[in-house]
């Protein structure tokens, strides 16, 4: 565990570990929960879809594509639960490739209507 104090900074940072110097990584959704074993019910998003969803949330600039760094401060359900669990999702794309996701940062879905 990591123990930190409410409004305090986290700074995080995923590697991926390859021989092929050629592949990028991209932070497409980040959120927090109390229960280790379910984030599908009480969550916090940090970032959705490569959507920024916390003001606190930064993406930091990195010498090394196969390197994501970013941060945020820690939040409320750190007052209201004795722990808080992490699960990233992280995209691998080939560097240069600005069709693949990594490239194509924020992707924002409409809802459609469910008129009659």
């Amino acid at each position: 565990p990591y123990y930190v104090d409410l409004n305090q900074n986290l700074f995080l940072q995923a590697s991926l570990h390859s021989s092929d110097p050629n592949l990028v990584v991209f932070v497409d959704t980040c959120m927090a929960s109390p229960d280790p074993s379910s984030f599908r019910t009480l969550t916090y998003e940090l970032i959705r879809s490569g959507c920024v969803k916390d003001p606190t949330y930064s993406s930091y600039y990195s010498p090394y594509s196969n390197v994501a760094q970013f941060a945020f401060n820690a939040f409320s359900l750190v007052n209201r639960y004795p722990s808080v669990y992490l699960q990233c999702e992280l995209v691998v794309c080939r560097y240069n490739d600005y069709s693949s996701r990594c490239y194509q940062g924020c992707i924002s879905r409409f809802k459609r209507n469910a008129g009659s």
